[in-house]
């Protein structure tokens, strides 16, 4: 393997503190109208958002998902993802090789962008890819984790994402509404077709989250605290784990039978309060639909 040194890093990386909500769909436009008031649509957030997609590794024993539950202070997560609509993958189509991890409250993120089919030399099929000088201790650690661990992929999620960011003083904000999220246990090559995703939260339900470098601004933590938001700990990684009955419900499973239901038309929508649940059916929620973004 030739390390191509004249070539520009592809590597990324960034710490920050992330907030979770859960808020119902039809009250996340209001919410989304207020923060335009003091922050920007991201330049990449078309209207109505674009689409996220993430391919999880995990061992056998699914250590990942286990430590999440565990809390560790330590933990690190290995994905590949794709922003947009999966029916234009092709082996050239740039995606994110992506080690994210927790140390203590802060998360961290580091990836690569490298073509479709080299990301999955590197982590399917445990190969030393080309890389530049600056990218070598990311693109071995990866490959180091895959081989080690025997990691292999264990679930896909998918959700469209509208994103906010600050402005000024605000400038590290960052503010992100995902709805509809759903994935698959099976059939993992983004360009497969005609595939089933199942809802992994309920689709009248979507996650808020606010990042931040340091800490959130007073305003934004006044209108969690004036629209009676309630921080929640819920990882779409975790949801899907549980969803397709791969591990035992944990207490952060968000169940559909704790949800508020749909609103109704003419109705006026429930407020939610749901933080987390107790372990109880092990009987997924059967919603699903046709891969699309």
């Amino acid at each position: 393997m030739t390390e191509a040194l004249q070539v520009a890093s592809r590597l990324h990386a960034f710490n920050r503190y992330e907030l979770k909500y859960l808020v119902p769909v039809d009250q996340a436009a209001a919410i989304r109208d207020e923060l335009a008031e003091r922050m920007d649509q991201d330049l990449h957030s078309p209207p109505g958002g674009y689409g996220v997609w993430s391919l999880y590794y995990d061992t056998p024993q699914l250590r990942f998902y286990w430590e999440k539950l565990e809390g560790l202070k330590f933990r690190r997560k290995l994905r590949i993802r794709h922003y947009g609509d999966l029916a234009q993958v092709t082996d050239e189509t740039p995606v994110c090789v992506e080690i994210k991890q927790r140390v203590n409250r802060v998360t961290q993120k580091r990836r690569i962008t490298l073509p479709y089919a080299t990301a999955r030399r590197l982590c399917d099929e445990r190969e030393l890819i080309d890389h530049s000088a600056k990218e070598k201790a990311f693109v071995e650690e990866v490959l180091e984790l895959v081989i080690r661990l025997n990691l292999q992929p264990t679930a896909i999620t998918g959700y469209q994402r509208e994103a906010l960011v600050g402005r000024a003083e605000d400038t590290g904000l960052r503010v992100t509404f995902d709805r509809r999220i759903r994935g698959r246990d099976r059939d993992f090559h983004f360009g497969t077709q005609g595939v089933e995703n199942r809802f992994t939260i309920p689709p009248h339900m979507s996650v808020m989250e606010i990042k931040v470098n340091e800490r959130a601004p007073y305003w934004i933590t006044d209108l969690t605290a004036r629209r009676n938001l309630n921080l929640i700990r819920v990882s779409k990684y975790v949801q899907s784990i549980e969803a397709f009955g791969l591990a035992p419900r944990s207490v952060f499973h968000v169940r559909e039978e704790d949800l508020p239901p749909a609103p109704v038309e003419g109705l006026p929508a429930q407020r939610t309060t749901l933080v987390a649940t107790s372990p109880t059916s092990p009987t997924a929620p059967r919603a699903t639909e046709a891969l699309q973004p």
